[in-house]
């Protein structure tokens, strides 16, 4: 497949990167630092800004899906509106470049720990991370109105880690996955493991994921 991924020298971007190639698919890297990115017969890298999206559009075309590892950096004072602008960049470019299949990484936040209530609102989710958890919940809401795009939406174990490439892993859709009183975890590499999965045999069209070991 022709693979556009977008953020493609991050924390998740990298592994699905890696596991993108590995699998013998042709990448357009979509970064701002291309030069960051290592020579490979499979991987054309794009110097890009998600802001842009004329150009975006631009660059989107010919792909036959987008993976978007879009962050703006935790470190980033207004990351939940460069969030939200960000992805709806990526969302208008991708349906004005003709391509069908969107792929994107949430966050665990809007994952729900009991009837009506979202790990995000709860009294222990930490306060650095709330403004970029509350970006990517109202992405996923929006991409929920979202009907000209088979998007899904991925949302990582709460515990996103470093660790070994297993590919194994549960899977579930709107629930906090958890392990007894523990929350569950998954590792960045297996992370790009069932999104590549998803990428090629589409399991969750217009719907949201998550997963955990």
């Amino acid at each position: 497949m022709k693979i556009a991924l977008i953020g493609a020298t991050g924390y998740v971007g990298t592994p699905l990167l890696d596991e993108a190639l590995n699998r013998g698919h042709q990448v357009s890297a979509l970064v701002r630092h291309p030069h960051k990115l290592a020579a490979h017969s499979q991987l054309t890298p794009v110097q890009a800004d998600v802001h842009d999206s004329a150009t975006l559009r631009e660059q989107l075309k010919g792909h036959d899906v987008v993976i978007s590892a879009f962050n703006p950096g935790w470190g980033v004072a207004d990351i939940r509106e460069q969030f939200i602008a960000g992805s709806r960049s990526i969302i208008a470019a991708s349906k004005q470049a003709g391509i069908k299949r969107l792929l994107v990484v949430g966050g665990a936040g809007s994952l729900y720990v009991a009837p009506g209530v979202q790990l995000i609102d709860t009294p222990d989710f930490p306060a650095e991370y709330k403004e970029g958890a509350e970006g990517a919940r109202q992405v996923l809401n929006i991409l929920r109105d979202e009907q000209a795009l088979e998007w899904t939406f991925v949302s990582p174990a709460a515990l996103l880690v470093p660790g070994p490439r297993t590919g194994k892993f549960r899977l579930g859709r709107d629930e906090l996955l958890s392990n007894g009183d523990e929350p569950g975890s998954i590792s960045v590499a297996d992370l790009a493991v069932a999104m590549l999965d998803e990428t090629e045999q589409p399991q969750h069209i217009r719907q949201r994921f998550t997963l955990a070991y």
